[in-house]
């Protein structure tokens, strides 16, 4: 049962004002010594307002990270201010050998103000192809997206991104969206991927809309000399290729800030943001790791290294608390 401070002022008043000793005394409140004296202690040193209810949370909490490895975490954010705190608390982990989670990040950023709201729009590529994908180059997703280039008109970006990975093979900025910018862009994807030379059991499935290039008959003829399989979403689904419509949010995301005059300018700079994309930014759908590491089989082992600077994070910590409370 639990007493409010008023009621253990009073029953201390009681004990102190009783001409009995003071085991009976309590023994007749049905008070135990050793809780009676914990309130007597409190009450000698802090007053009436010292026997108020305590929060029941640990003063010292045994995981909780040091000064030094915040400031670090900071340090890194200020650097690198592209980075979510997802992404840091990867970047962290991998860079430091110290493992932080997401949350702790969030936290410590959002203390030091230094989260932000986007400024677009994050749209969720929710449905999925029915039948998913175990390895590389098993499905390509293709698709075109456009920009416009200043004084100059439109340009179209046509990209194979690996299903599996999401790595992007192969990309073609393109002044039209004809069968044939679809096929140099397979051609540079087949060449990429060593699916052109390499003897393989299975050539990979193209996904793609239902977009007059798509369904051209140029395009098939090349499909089937290619002796690849060509499927197409539903009509007016875009979700079905979810996550080549993902990757041109993405990228649209980070080169529509700014303008653009020449080809060469755009061209260069969705090269730019292609590689940082494939060997860079961590994706939180591939476990945090890169396109390029899912792509190339090194993910489990980047994965399997993590886990263990957990765990020894984590043991580093508790020991580190048993030093600090003994």
């Amino acid at each position: 049962m639990r007493y409010p401070a008023s009621e253990k002022l009073e029953i201390i008043r009681i004990v102190e004002q009783s001409h009995l000793p003071a085991k009976r005394t309590l023994d007749q409140l049905g008070i135990a010594r050793r809780t009676f004296y914990r309130w007597y202690d409190r009450y000698l040193e802090g007053g009436p307002e010292a026997l108020e209810d305590r929060p029941s949370a640990p003063s010292r909490v045994w995981n909780r990270i040091g000064d030094d490895i915040q400031d670090q975490i900071v340090e890194m954010a200020l650097e690198e201010t592209d980075l979510s705190p997802r992404e840091l608390a990867v970047r962290f982990t991998d860079e430091k050998r110290y493992f932080v989670s997401e949350a702790t990040v969030y936290r410590l950023l959002k203390a030091h103000d230094l989260i932000t709201s986007p400024a677009y729009v994050v749209i969720k590529a929710a449905d999925q192809f029915h039948t998913k994908t175990t390895r590389p180059n098993e499905m390509w997703q293709t698709d075109f997206t456009y920009f416009k280039i200043i004084g100059w008109g439109w340009m179209y970006l046509s990209t194979v991104l690996d299903d599996f990975s999401r790595y992007i093979i192969a990309w073609k900025l393109c002044t039209n969206m004809r069968a044939e910018d679809v096929t140099d862009t397979l051609d540079l994807a087949l060449k990429a991927s060593g699916c052109d030379s390499a003897t393989v059991l299975h050539k990979p499935r193209l996904l793609s809309d239902n977009g007059p290039s798509y369904i051209a008959g140029e395009l098939a003829e090349y499909i089937e000399a290619q002796k690849m399989s060509h499927v197409r979403g539903a009509p007016l689904h875009p979700q079905t290729q979810g996550k080549i419509e993902r990757w041109h949010q993405t990228l649209k995301n980070r080169i529509l800030l700014e303008n653009y005059f020449l080809p060469g300018d755009l061209e260069a700079q969705i090269e730019a943001f292609v590689e940082h994309y494939n060997h860079q930014r961590y994706h939180e759908s591939l476990k945090n790791v890169t396109p390029a590491d899912a792509y190339f089989g090194r993910a489990p082992a980047i994965i399997q290294q993590r886990e263990r600077i957990k765990r020894q994070t984590i043991e580093h910590r508790r020991l580190q608390h048993r030093k600090l409370a003994a």
